[in-house]
């Protein structure tokens, strides 16, 4: 009897700490994000690589909003550009996964490019390593608000983040 019980405690102590290592996001969390990201245009003639840092505050559990400063290299470091704005996203609990779906608006300058208000739709999802660090991937198609939907780009990055 006594050999039985003894195999209860460790399960038990496996069960508790896989409680306390749920990775969910709380109304009033922060999130901090750096990735690195690519991009192109509608015919993947032209390329730029890109860092992008954001800081994201979850208004109720599901929803977030951020603000994301990319700074960008483009064809080859002939020239560089940024973006900053802003994002809302929604996300689905999905235990450690959370994928999300959302739009993002800002303005976009630099070096040889055509300073614009730009705006866009995005998903992706986030992959909690632990309770409190995640990777992320997103992917999301961005338009000049000035030319209209036929000169936009796709987007997407790869982010490791931490919540707090």
């Amino acid at each position: 009897m006594f050999r039985h019980v003894s195999y209860l405690v460790p399960a038990a102590a496996l069960l508790l700490l896989c409680a306390t290592a749920q990775a969910q996001f709380e109304q009033g969390n922060y999130e901090l994000t750096l990735a690195g990201s690519g991009s192109n245009d509608q015919d993947f003639r032209t390329y730029n690589f890109s860092v992008q840092g954001s800081l994201g505050y979850f208004l109720t559990r599901e929803l977030e909003l951020s603000v994301r400063q990319a700074i960008t290299q483009a064809d080859g470091g002939s020239a560089w550009a940024g973006s900053t704005r802003g994002a809302i996203d929604y996300h689905f609990d999905l235990d450690r996964l959370w994928p999300f779906v959302g739009a993002s608006a800002g303005y976009a300058y630099g070096q040889d490019v055509n300073d614009a208000w730009i705006a866009g739709l995005e998903g992706g999802a986030k992959y909690f390593l632990n309770s409190t660090t995640f990777i992320g991937a997103t992917a999301g198609y961005d338009f000049n608000l000035e030319e209209g939907l036929d000169d936009g780009g796709f987007t997407y990055s790869l982010a490791l983040g931490v919540k707090f």
